[in-house]
């Protein structure tokens, strides 16, 4: 028991963090190989799609927008108001069973090859690092040099591109929250006029620049509460970046390479403990120690083992995507209950989101009472006054706005001229008096039917309730 526990302290502290709970800083090796370059395209396409996202319009939507304060958000293009915003949790709810759904079945792949912290901090910040400070071995050195005129020309440089970098990172988000044209805006009128807007973009520069120059793998480490989620979604059915103990350890355990030997009779394992897959790992840990927290399935790893294993000739997959039940019982990959059960949740999710987008109104319209007013008698009519609120959530002005009673003979006087226009994705309201005569009430409260029309067109309709005396002799 002594020793499984030894064996198992790795687990009681994280890879970034030395003895004495101070942060040690990872400086990995620059990967290389068949999966690093599947990744490099992979996150390449993804970095286009990033930063074209919220430049790209569609029917004068923007194709993506999180705008938090003023509630509005477009996905895909299809914008969502706050009338709108249980469609927009329903394709949050999506989102997430479909990230559970897929990390039961591949584990956190999607941090490694989707992640955008992943993408930024390998594919961009990390490889201006490998080309300023050189490979893992370079990089160490430099930590450990004075301050020289070398460091501090290279440490300057860095920096400079990292904050450039970080700055654009910073206008690319402001673009998703507040909106390109609100970013246009304050491009082109400048950080005075628009300060509020240009605080946000000097804390976001601020907050990216300290993530990739300092907190870095802490992010996916300790912030992220994806890597605790895994520890509950994984199974051993669950494919993994795995290391092949049956085969790594054999019944002698791993041991250095040695040539004079034929190793498969000597009983040790094929592991061959050059720690060539712990030196390039992004997070610092040994993958060796089965599934941990840290690990972000980016494949390093098997690219590593891969090309050492070439170099011994021993066969390649050492470290590999595969499940524990794959390594230790040779059992193939099956669709579970649990991973059936999640597909049928997401499908019914999907289905339900798609039906309530299809039967959305691009025209949201209330007309209510004014709270605290009684009808008014105006000869044999009753009038009521009320508030209205018409939301145009098209890209297409609304022009020659009025409203009818739909339900009853009675008319409409608007407070201002009784047609307007309504901008796109703007909200238009005011007062208006309902006039009915009192031979028509059904009773003291009747629901009256009010449409509105852009010229001879229906848009929509809307029901409010309209006031009158009890008694009508």
């Amino acid at each position: 028991m002594s020793d499984l526990i030894e064996d198992e302290a790795f687990r009681d502290s994280i890879g970034t963090i030395d003895e004495e709970g101070k942060r040690k800083f990872v400086f990995p090796k620059k990967p290389k190989g068949k999966f690093y370059e599947y990744r490099k395209w992979v996150s390449y396409f993804l970095l286009l799609v990033l930063i074209a996202n919220p430049f790209i319009k569609i029917n004068g939507n923007q194709f993506m927008m999180f705008n938090v304060l003023e509630r509005r958000f477009n996905i895909f293009s299809f914008p969502f108001w706050p009338q709108d915003f249980y469609l927009f949790v329903l394709s949050m709810i999506i989102g997430v069973v479909f990230v559970i759904l897929f990390t039961v079945v591949f584990g956190r792949i999607f941090c490694g090859w989707i992640c955008p912290q992943t993408i930024f901090l390998e594919m961009v910040f990390r490889r201006i690092e490998y080309w300023i400070d050189g490979d893992r071995g370079g990089q160490i050195r430099l930590q450990k040099q004075k301050w020289d005129a070398e460091k501090i020309r290279k440490r300057v440089l860095k920096w400079t591109i990292f904050f450039i970098i970080s700055f654009l990172i910073a206008n690319i988000f402001l673009a998703y929250v507040i909106g390109s044209d609100a970013l246009y805006l304050m491009i082109e009128e400048g950080p005075i006029a628009q300060s509020s807007n240009f605080i946000a973009l000097l804390i976001f520069t601020g907050v990216f620049y300290f993530i990739f120059v300092w907190f870095r793998e802490q992010v996916c480490i300790i912030a992220c509460p994806y890597g605790r989620l895994q520890g509950v979604l994984l199974d051993n059915k669950s494919i993994n970046v795995a290391y092949d103990f049956v085969r790594g350890e054999k019944e002698v355990g791993r041991a250095k390479f040695n040539k004079q030997e034929d190793r498969a009779a000597s009983g040790k394992g094929d592991c061959i403990d050059c720690k060539q897959c712990v030196h390039v790992c992004p997070t610092g840990i040994d993958i060796r120690n089965g599934t941990q927290l840290e690990c972000i399935n980016c494949t390093a790893c098997i690219d590593e083992c891969d090309s050492i294993m070439e170099s011994v000739n021993l066969p390649k997959g050492l470290i590999r995507y595969a499940s524990e039940d794959e390594i230790e019982k040779k059992a193939p990959f099956r669709f579970t209950a649990r991973m059936k059960g999640y597909s049928a949740v997401l499908i019914i999710l999907i289905g339900v989101l798609m039906g309530l987008l299809l039967l959305r109104n691009d025209v949201e319209v209330s007309v209510l009472r004014l709270p605290g007013q009684l009808f008014q008698h105006k000869g044999e009519n009753i009038s009521n006054v009320y508030t209205y609120k018409i939301i145009n959530k098209t890209s297409e002005d609304f022009k020659d706005i009025h409203f009818e009673i739909v339900s009853h003979k009675g008319t409409i006087t608007k407070v201002g001229n009784a047609n307007f226009n309504v901008p796109k994705q703007k909200i238009a309201q005011g007062t208006l008096f309902i006039e009915i005569s009192q031979y028509l009430l059904e009773s003291d409260k009747t629901k009256l039917k009010i449409g509105v029309y852009k010229g001879t067109k229906l848009l929509g309709t809307t029901d409010t309730n309209f006031l009158g005396p009890r008694n009508f002799d």
